[in-house]
């Protein structure tokens, strides 16, 4: 193998597959990065066999051929050279990787490419189309509120089903849920419903480049993977087994009162009360307070023995009775920071009932959060 890349689609490339990589494994293979000449390209590919991302750069061929290397040491060694040419020689003999970047000569060891495990072939003629931004947006407003808790791997992934030309995702940790929906230009020839890791799709969202307009997904029959393909990279997933719970039937059909609130106040007075409440359990009330007359206001309220207390007053059009609730503060502002409308509407029964949290003039977003107890 001989080619010839420059610095900065190197170091590029790496920072898309590298996150793939395994730290923790007992192949050391899972260790490397892959590198490979293909069809006048160089392919990164890295994978924990849970996950993986390739990803293809501009390469100038002399001679074809495949080696991987350890991630870490090609990783940093690559951040460290000059934006300059970087010309890639193997020794096939000695599986060793030789660098050549301005007067710089590097050699790594490498592990012969046979060793890794194929990544997916995949049929165009498969999969349908998604549009990208709306997409990329569906999965901020989603994922992050799927579990961490390697208990309950189902709480770990992101539903999605896909109906005709409607696809919706939704996420819960057992605290919360949010679920999007958005509707496809083209219905789709057959029904979906998988679970997706939450993992997976955040490193998916990550990777979307300004060049993408569109993301081609292909969910191959039987193999309990899912396959993004993008202009320039393509990721493949492992599929979580298991019952979603049915959070359709958790979200609140109707409300006693709706708080109207302005997004980026209310998102700034959360962030103002965390500061206080992140020492307490990250409880904070809030005292939903109607006005005979006029616009009502919500009273945001976090103390904690230890540091102190907040008090912080937003002006709110209040329908329907007066509320005092709790709720974990974190979830707030991890909420608010996803949604796109100037205003969001706070649904509230009782203060031992879920909350629900709807921009105004999206009817596609909802998001749900437990209250936490009043003490």
């Amino acid at each position: 193998m001989k080619v010839t890349v420059t610095q900065q689609h190197l170091a590029h490339g790496l920072s898309i597959v590298s996150r793939a990589v395994s730290p923790r494994s007992t192949l050391p293979v899972l260790a490397n990065v892959l590198l490979a000449t293909d069809e006048g390209r160089l392919r990164l590919s890295a994978t924990n066999l849970e996950l993986g991302i390739t990803c293809w750069i501009p390469a100038h061929i002399a001679e074809e051929g495949s080696i991987t290397v350890p991630s870490r040491t090609f990783v940093d060694l690559v951040g460290t050279f000059p934006p300059d040419n970087v010309n890639l020689s193997l020794e096939e003999r000695t599986q060793t990787l030789n660098l050549v970047c301005n007067s710089s000569v590097h050699d790594i060891k490498g592990i012969d490419a046979q060793d890794f495990p194929p990544m997916p072939v995949i049929d165009p003629e498969e999969g349908f189309e998604l549009n990208l931004m709306d997409f990329k947006e569906m999965i901020q407003q989603v994922a992050f509120a799927a579990s961490t808790d390697e208990a309950r791997p189902v709480l770990q992934g992101v539903k999605m089903d896909v109906v005709e030309n409607v696809i919706t995702l939704a996420a819960t940790d057992g605290f919360r849920i949010s679920v999007r929906k958005e509707t496809l230009s083209n219905p789709i020839p057959q029904d979906i419903s998988i679970i997706v890791p939450a993992r997976a799709m955040n490193e998916l969202a990550r990777i979307f480049s300004d060049v993408d307009k569109s993301v081609h997904m292909i969910v191959p029959a039987q193999r309990g993977q899912v396959i993004f393909r993008l202009k320039d990279a393509e990721l493949v997933s492992q599929l979580i087994d298991g019952n979603f719970p049915d959070y359709k039937a958790i979200i609140p059909k109707s409300a006693k009162t709706k708080t109207i609130i302005s997004t980026p106040a209310f998102l700034k007075a959360c962030k103002q009360a965390e500061v206080i409440a992140r020492e307490g359990n990250n409880v904070v009330r809030l005292d939903i307070l109607p006005a005979e007359e006029g616009p009502g206001k919500v009273e945001i309220n976090a103390t904690t023995e230890e540091t102190g207390k907040s008090d912080i007053s937003v002006e709110a059009n209040i329908e329907g009775s007066g509320l005092l609730i709790a709720f974990n503060v974190h979830f707030l502002v991890q909420v608010l920071d996803v949604v796109r409308s100037p205003n969001v509407a706070l649904e509230t029964n009782a203060n031992n009932s879920p909350g629900v949290i709807r921009p105004m003039g999206d009817e596609d977003f909802v998001h749900v959060i437990m209250p936490m107890h009043l003490g």
